[in-house]
C-alpha cells in the first residue's frame, strides 16, 4: 500500500490491542496501515500469563505469532515508525511518522499504551515487570505463598493489602514514609495478619531483575519476592489529546462500548483506555474497536 493510497484505517500502536483490530480489519477487507515503534511497555516481563491458549508465553512470541497471522491478510501493512503528528477529521486523517513518511486514511485507531513514570527508588526500574509487579492476576499465581510487599499507603494500601492477601499470607504494606491509613484500615489489614512498615525504603536489591530483598533507611534488610505497586502514568503518545480526544479522570482516553473516543472517527483501545492492563484485555478491546470501525466504514459509504 504506497503513502498516497487511501487506507480505510490507520492503528497508531502495534502490540496487543492494535494487531487484534488489525485482524478483525483484514478480515473485513480493508486497508489497514500499522504503525508501531517497537518499545511495548511489557518489554521486561519474561512470561505472559492470563491469556487464554497461550498461558506462560514470552510476549515476544506472542508478538511473533500475531504478525504472522495479521500479516497473512494482504490489506494490512505494518511499519515499524513512530507516529510524530496528525492532523484532519473524519473521513480524511494525516499521519507523519519519524521517517518522513505521510499516510492518509479515513480512520484513525490509537493502540498507544501508557507509560509508567518510575519511583525514585535504586532498583526498581530494572526490577518492574519482572518482580516488582501491578497485577496479582498477571503475577500472583508466580509468587504465591512467598515473600511479597506492597509499595503503596493511604486509600490504595487498604484497598490492595486485602486483594493481594489472596495470594500470600507473608505480606507486608511498604508505605515509604508515615503511613496515612486511618486506625480503622489500620485495624482491617492488621485482622488479616497484614504488616505495616513505614520506615523509607533505600533500594530494591535484585538479580537481574528479580528481587532477593529490601534495604531499609534505617539499615535493616527484608527479604522480598515480589513488590506490588500501582505507579502513576502517562499518555504514551500525545496526539490523541492534540486532536481533542477527551480523558478520564484517571488519565486515560475516554471511549465509549464501542471504543470510540469523543472526536469522530478516532478510536482507541488497550491501556491507554483501561486499568485493566492484560494482554487478554486488550486483545478484546482491539477487536472490538475493529468491528466497530469496519461498521461505521459500511454504513457512511
Amino acid at each position: 500500500m504506497s503513502d498516497s493510497k487511501l487506507a480505510d484505517v490507520l492503528i497508531i500502536g502495534g502490540s496487543y490491542a492494535g494487531l487484534s483490530a488489525a485482524l478483525a480489519l483484514g478480515r473485513a477487507l480493508r486497508r489497514v496501515v500499522v504503525l508501531d515503534s517497537g518499545k511495548p511497555c511489557n518489554q521486561q516481563t519474561p512470561h505472559s500469563h492470563n491469556f487464554l491458549t497461550r498461558d506462560g508465553s514470552t510476549p515476544a512470541a506472542l508478538a511473533a505469532v500475531a504478525h504472522e497471522q495479521v500479516l497473512a491478510y494482504p490489506t494490512v501493512q505494518l511499519r515499524q515508525e513512530l507516529a510524530i503528528a496528525a492532523t484532519g477529521e473524519n473521513g480524511q486523517f494525516t499521519v507523519e511518522t519519524d521517517s518522513g513518511a505521510v499516510i492518509q486514511a479515513r480512520k484513525l485507531l490509537f493502540a498507544t499504551g501508557i507509560r509508567d513514570l518510575m519511583p525514585d527508588l535504586p532498583g526498581f526500574a530494572e526490577c518492574w515487570g519482572i518482580s516488582a509487579i501491578h497485577c496479582p492476576y498477571c503475577h500472583g499465581y508466580e509468587y504465591r505463598e512467598q515473600p511479597t510487599g506492597i509499595l503503596a499507603n493511604g486509600e490504595v494500601a487498604a484497598e490492595m493489602g486485602p486483594l493481594i492477601r489472596n495470594w500470600t499470607d507473608k505480606l507486608t504494606i511498604f508505605t515509604n514514609g508515615p503511613a496515612t491509613l486511618s486506625p480503622a484500615q489500620r485495624q482491617q489489614l492488621g485482622a488479616r495478619g497484614i504488616a505495616i512498615e513505614e520506615t523509607p525504603l533505600r533500594q530494591l536489591v535484585h538479580q537481574e531483575g528479580y528481587l532477593t530483598h529490601l534495604d531499609l533507611a534505617d539499615g535493616r534488610t527484608v527479604p522480598l519476592a515480589a513488590l506490588y505497586a500501582r505507579l502513576p502514568f502517562e499518555q504514551h503518545c500525545a496526539l490523541p489529546q492534540a486532536l481533542g480526544c477527551t480523558h478520564s479522570e484517571t488519565g486515560h482516553l475516554k471511549v465509549d462500548n464501542m471504543q470510540k473516543t469523543s472526536v469522530p472517527g478516532i478510536y482507541a483501545a488497550g491501556d491507554a483506555t483501561s486499568p485493566m492492563r492484560a494482554v487478554g484485555a486488550a486483545v478484546a478491546a482491539g477487536m472490538m474497536a475493529g468491528a466497530a470501525l469496519n461498521r461505521e466504514l459500511i454504513f457512511e459509504a
